[in-house]
């Protein structure tokens, strides 16, 4: 079977951004990263062999001349070192581990060098979903001319209702060419005429640089899930918000803050660091409830809410998002980042529902492993080992 993916930039920016960090901060690291099916699918017989198969291929994925030089000129954030680090990385297929059992489930580990491990979670998705939907038969039946004309439909609706929004998708797309469409006609519905939302890009690399998009992203929890071990739940947010100021030295982003559940944050949120970040990532809990707690929250340290940026990720769709939209009403700057229903809003074809997310990891190879988990603000979205989320969960409420 032909490699799915063979560009190197064909990934997440914060996947780029956060091995940055990784490398200034925990060079020595060592983790397990663990993949989770949230609808517990049964793969069908020999699904394993065929991911193998496309994980083996990434060992000749390097990056090119053109995707260095448009990092550069994108990426201004990023040291120059740095892509010549880029530039010698290699995809190691060993680091992946994949498993199947007699009833079709699949038990998939990534170990290795964090500043190497990191960068397999959108190729496994991304390989997962299009080869599922290629085996579901939802290529053949896929109509090019009827789901562009959808897709434009829809950018039209977005941009028309004022949403400011980019992309997402690149973890549980349909397809590389059907993301590929979405993404060239956002840009081309954006460039059409004056709206009054706006495209803001895309979070895949490759796509930004072919459609001469911006690359959105900061970072991820798995940052502050590491950061757990060791600073502990309750100052792990302000030690990462704080060593990712100094690395990237004040071109802090978007904080994602939702690791441990928005109490957690809020509860040691400095004035410093909420003026130093752009705003905030709402990726768990009611969108409404959050919203006015993130206003709270500013207004109490003497900000003015409207100077901050929201971003809104949570499985939203287009109608949620206006919705949203319509409820801030100017209060925050909100913009949305939609995935599932930009990438894999296809006729007939059900969404995959899965993630890759970091269960266990070591400051160096010297120190003893510890489990590295995910609270967030829904109990659904709850990833790790259940004792341990448990404890936290026992020990967040025991300080309320």
């Amino acid at each position: 079977m032909k490699p799915i993916i063979t560009h190197f930039t064909d990934n997440d920016l914060y996947t780029f951004t956060c091995q940055y960090y990784i490398l200034e901060t925990y060079p020595r690291a060592e983790v397990e990263y663990t993949f989770f099916d949230r609808n517990h699918t049964k793969y069908p017989a020999g699904f394993a062999a065929l991911l193998r198969e496309q994980i083996d291929h990434m060992a000749e994925v390097t990056i090119t001349d053109a995707e260095v030089e448009f990092m550069k000129r994108k990426c201004v954030f990023l040291p120059l070192w740095y892509f010549t680090y880029l530039r010698g990385y290699r995809f190691r297929p060993s680091e992946v581990t994949i498993r199947q059992d007699e009833e079709g489930y699949l038990d998939i580990k990534v170990r290795g060098k964090w500043f190497s491990a990191i960068m397999w979670e959108m190729p496994i998705l991304s390989c997962i979903s299009e080869l599922m939907h290629g085996l579901r038969g939802d290529f053949e039946r896929y109509d090019p001319v009827a789901e562009e004309a959808k897709a434009r439909a829809k950018t039209e609706r977005i941009f028309g209702s004022g949403l400011v929004l980019g992309d997402m998708g690149t973890r549980r797309r349909f397809s590389f060419d059907h993301h590929e469409m979405v993404v060239r006609v956002m840009k081309e519905v954006a460039d059409s005429r004056q709206w009054p939302g706006r495209f803001t890009g895309t979070s895949n690399v490759w796509f930004a640089m072919k459609y001469d998009c911006v690359p959105l992203g900061t970072m991820s929890h798995q940052l502050i899930s590491f950061e757990e071990n060791v600073s502990g739940v309750f100052e792990c947010n302000f030690n990462v918000m704080k060593k990712f100021s100094d690395v990237y030295d004040g071109d802090n982003g978007i904080y994602l803050y939702d690791c441990f559940g928005d109490e957690v944050f809020f509860s040691n949120l400095s004035k410093r660091m909420a003026m130093m970040y752009k705003g905030l990532r709402v990726d768990s809990g009611d969108e409404f409830e959050q919203t006015e707690k993130i206003i709270e929250k500013y207004r109490s340290l003497g900000i003015d809410p409207a100077t901050k940026q929201v971003c809104y990720s949570n499985g939203l769709d287009i109608d949620k998002a206006i919705e949203i939209h319509k409820y801030v009403a100017g209060r925050v700057q909100d913009s949305y980042g939609v995935g599932t229903h930009l990438t894999c809003d296809v006729t007939g074809a059900d969404p995959m529902n899965i993630v890759v997310k970091l269960t266990r990891g070591r400051i160096t190879e010297l120190r003893e492993w510890h489990d590295c988990v995910k609270l967030s603000c829904n109990l659904s979205k709850t990833l790790g080992n259940p004792e341990k989320c448990n404890y936290l969960i026992s020990l967040l409420k025991k300080s309320e």
